[in-house]
């Protein structure tokens, strides 16, 4: 398989495992506000929301959940931190709302496994 077709194949393996931690999130009774949220400084897979805590949700597809939560680098997680505080900063009701980082791990023939708080902000966030 080439290089393209590699990437091809990873970038349809994500939006799955996206779908998947959503349905999953939804259940759990959270609304989903922002799909693969895209910023100069980051990305965010999922944003969800249940009253006024919103979820920063890292979306990982892995053979095991401690290679899905090895995954999640101290880079990725500054790049996801810096994409929240413009996502909450563009919020009316921004100085309400509790903002945590969660990561959903995508794991095979089982259930998504939930990880709530899996990375604390290095910096505080905007109030």
């Amino acid at each position: 398989m080439t290089g393209a077709g590699r990437r091809h194949k990873a970038y349809k393996r994500g939006h799955s495992a996206e779908y998947v931690a959503a349905l999953a999130l939804m259940l759990k009774g959270f609304r989903i506000v922002e799909r693969r949220y895209r910023t100069k400084l980051g990305e965010i897979d999922l944003i969800a929301r249940r009253g006024d805590l919103i979820l920063i949700v890292e979306v990982k597809a892995r053979r095991t959940l401690e290679q899905a939560m090895e995954a999640v680098s101290a880079t990725t997680m500054r790049r996801i931190e810096s994409a929240a505080d413009l996502w909450l900063a563009r919020q009316p009701d921004h100085a309400k709302l509790s903002l945590r980082f969660d990561m959903v791990a995508i794991l095979p023939w089982r259930w998504p496994v939930h990880v709530p708080a899996m990375f604390m902000a290095y910096a505080s966030s905007l109030s």
